[in-house]
């Protein structure tokens, strides 16, 4: 009799895959292509090009919030995410966080400090955080890009709403017991020797 352990990995395999493939734009699954043509990855969200954003139509981002800006043990921050945010805005862009912590204190706090809306929990990825989202930013799906760090929340959203979908390197964190099983197959490992900002919460007082 096969473990419970051993099924769950084929299953999450199984998953993944599919997940992989639909973010490749695999033709064989009858999948459409990125109309878009955005960047499927990337190491930080500053590393994302804001000109390239917009001329890939898009109008609004709907973010992430935990290990794609501040690590969810509030050790470490995305290195000048807080800047790009603010140069992207200056560019005529809208953005909404959602978030799936539980911590609703914490996410009141970085939509303050951002000054950005947000939502949460969000129970990620059902289609209502998203559409709510959308909504508030009065966008349609084609204009909005998801930037997150996890597949099975992030871009299944993403997806199931028309979206876009950015994934970024997942910040340094406590892996908790799912991540131990599947995090590799959902998640962008942040880039050994890359550099990365110490949260210091004086600062941001």
């Amino acid at each position: 009799m096969r473990q419970p352990k051993d099924v769950f990995r084929k299953l999450s395999r199984t998953f993944t895959s599919w997940l992989r493939l639909r973010i490749q734009g695999d033709d064989r699954l009858g999948f459409k292509r990125n109309l878009h043509r955005l960047p499927r990855q990337a190491d930080t969200l500053a590393s994302i090009e804001i000109d390239w954003l917009k001329t890939c139509g898009i109008q609004g981002i709907i973010l992430d919030l935990d290990n794609t800006i501040v690590s969810e043990d509030d050790r470490y921050l995305s290195p000048r995410a807080q800047e790009w945010i603010t140069q992207a805005k200056l560019a005529g862009l809208q953005f909404f966080i959602l978030s799936n912590g539980k911590r609703r204190y914490r996410v009141k706090f970085w939509s303050h400090h951002l000054d950005i809306p947000s939502l949460s929990p969000a129970k990620k990825p059902f289609p209502p955080a998203f559409r709510h989202a959308m909504a508030h930013m009065q966008l349609r799906a084609k204009h909005v890009v998801v930037i997150g760090d996890s597949l099975h929340t992030d871009f299944v959203g993403a997806w199931l709403c028309g979206c876009s979908y950015i994934q970024v390197a997942t910040l340094p964190h406590p892996p908790r017991w799912w991540e131990k099983l599947a995090g590799k197959w959902v998640q962008q490992p942040y880039p050994p020797g890359h550099e990365i900002w110490e949260f210091d919460v004086t600062k941001y007082r």
